[in-house]
């Protein structure tokens, strides 16, 4: 294995120790990944092939070299003076371009960059094209992520084209004696600054206990959080002052907290002053109504659409998510009004570490109000629609049987197929009248789902509604899976009375000794191990020996009690 020669930062070898192809396709796959990390959510198979094909490229390069540097122009990334990347639209999809105008000159990677930091990376780049003039620029966004195996320089972009003012990885190279030295020397050379150690000894000179209880509380005050002792301080003051005015002045205050604290991300404060807020307007005296009111209205301003909607979205778009006791205490504030906008959200989120924070508090909501869940069923926003009805299923709601017996009514077909999965989860007699009529329901996936749940809870009422589907034409016309679950339902249901109906499709000859095709006579062999009784076991063994092999395999699951 050859090893880079080692050279000055920022220089480049004059000649590459290998093609530089090899370095272009690793930048095509680059490319790639970058686009995979725009369209794709993490576990989708594009965007893990992707990722695998460009980590796959470096262990290659670094059995040649131990970095990879590569200068930074408006459209060129270069390496050992070759350009291997070249794109001449200086837009949000340029590679160079992200970089450039951003003040990025030259970006070094080392090996192990394959592992977790290419990912990181990516999402950094990602941020950085969505960025607004508000928002961290490309590098800020780099001295937060703190590389490991990647270093970068950069110039201000105010002296440009003046010498680079920094390297982001020399930042930290210099040894802090060094820098010591260096301040001392400063000091000691500017006569009117006071020095330390011409009161060092003397009588008045704090000693060693002294000193160290003042480090103590001077780390004690940096440690706490400001912002919390703030929202303390102003409840302490609506709880202990009476007077309407000051009051008045502290609840505007706390509004205006609680906006700056969100859009900081300070979600820990944010709990804390909705949940504190609320136990100090139940234990000041003499609160008066609007008052009370302004205070209570705190969480629902947290719970309102346009306020929640904006944190989940800086929340999904975040690559470093508060800490989870944070998101939790967050969450537990939010009120009824925003189960809507959670159930909206869930099925768009890209970031799968905040999913199951929101999942946790759709849950909670969900349970704990009822009402509101119910009222959602019909919401005209289809997502939370089909949000609303699958918790009512799996919260298996009896108040959500009346209006998802309406949505059954509903032209829209996948709207319907959930509301019947969440019926048959809700299983009461009432739920399970309501899907009688799906089992003649014009889209195949309702009729599937319907007879297999009506089939699951052996609701017998049913059958008079599943035999004429069962009899008629329409299902002869059907698939064979369509065929099988009408016929191993309606085999669940009918008892000894259906024994000869399904003997004569799997046995019977019709006028010129004709039989039903092979698929039905198959289904209706299923149907009889679903009867299961004597007669239905002997009308099985007359088709034992059947010539038609898919009737032969139907008929000896169904005797082995496979069906």
């Amino acid at each position: 294995m050859t090893t880079a020669a080692p050279r000055a930062s920022g220089a480049f070898p004059a000649e590459p120790p290998f093609p530089p192809t090899v370095i272009e396709e690793l930048l095509r796959l680059f490319g790639r990944a970058v686009r995979a990390q725009q369209l794709y959510l993490p576990n989708n198979p594009i965007y893990r092939g992707a990722i695998d094909a460009l980590r796959a490229a470096f262990p290659p390069i670094w059995e040649q070299v131990d970095e990879l540097a590569f200068a930074v122009t408006e459209t060129e990334l270069r390496w050992c003076d070759a350009v291997v990347l070249e794109e001449t639209s200086k837009s949000a999809d340029s590679l160079p371009w992200i970089f450039y105008k951003d003040g990025v000159r030259e970006v070094r990677l080392f090996a192990g960059f394959e592992g977790e930091e290419v990912v990181k990376l990516l999402e950094i780049l990602q941020r950085a094209r969505k960025a607004s003039p508000d928002e961290d620029d490309l590098l800020t966004l780099l001295w937060e992520a703190d590389f490991v195996h990647l270093r970068y320089r950069y110039v201000d972009l105010g002296l440009e084209p003046a010498a680079p003012l920094s390297d982001g990885m020399q930042a930290t190279e210099r040894p802090p004696h060094e820098l010591r030295a260096e301040v001392e020397r400063s000091v000691e050379s500017s006569p009117p600054l006071v020095n330390v150690a011409d009161f060092d000894s003397t009588l008045y000179f704090l000693d060693e206990r002294e000193i160290e209880y003042l480090r103590g509380e001077v780390r004690r005050e940096y440690a706490s959080d400001l912002r919390q002792n703030v929202v303390a301080i102003l409840l302490d003051v609506f709880e202990q002052q009476s007077d309407g005015e000051v009051r008045a002045e502290v609840c505007e205050l706390l509004e205006n907290m609680l906006l700056h604290l969100l859009s900081a991300g300070r979600l820990s404060n944010v709990a804390y002053l909705l949940r504190e807020s609320q136990t100090a307007v139940q234990r000041a005296p003499n609160v008066t109504a609007e008052q009370r009111e302004r205070l209570g209205q705190l969480p629902g301003r947290l719970s309102a659409p346009e306020a929640l909607s904006q944190l989940l979205q800086s929340l999904d778009e975040s690559a470093d998510l508060p800490p989870e006791a944070e998101m939790v205490e967050l969450f537990e504030q939010l009120r009824p009004t925003a189960l809507a906008t959670v159930f909206g959200w869930l099925p768009r989120l890209q970031n799968p570490r905040l999913r199951p924070h929101l999942e946790r508090a759709a849950g909670r909501l969900s349970g704990s109000n009822t009402a509101e869940l119910v009222r959602l069923i019909h919401s005209p926003d289809r997502a939370v629609s089909i949000e609303a009805i699958r918790r009512a299923g799996a919260l298996k709601t009896p108040a959500a049987v009346g209006p998802l017996g309406k949505v059954m009514n509903d032209p829209d077909a996948e709207l319907r197929q959930v509301a019947v999965q969440a019926l048959s989860e809700i299983g009461t007699p009432g739920a399970m009248q309501a899907l009688e009529p799906a089992v003649e329901d014009p889209d195949r996936d309702v009729r599937l789902a319907t007879a297999r749940a009506l089939g699951a809870r052996a609701y017998r009422p049913v059958l008079p509604r599943l035999e004429a589907v069962v009899k008629g034409k329409a299902l002869r016309d059907s698939d064979l899976t369509e065929k099988m679950a009408m016929l191993e339902a309606y085999g669940t249901l009918c008892g000894e009375g259906g024994v000869s109906y399904l003997d004569g499709l799997l046995n019977g000859k019709g006028f010129f000794g004709r039989r039903e095709d092979a698929e039905m006579r198959a289904c209706a062999a299923m149907a009889l191990g679903r009867v299961g009784t004597e007669s239905a076991r002997a009308a099985l063994r007359r088709a034992a020996d059947d010539k038609e092999a898919v009737v032969r395999n139907a008929v000896n699951r169904a005797l082995r009690g496979g069906a």
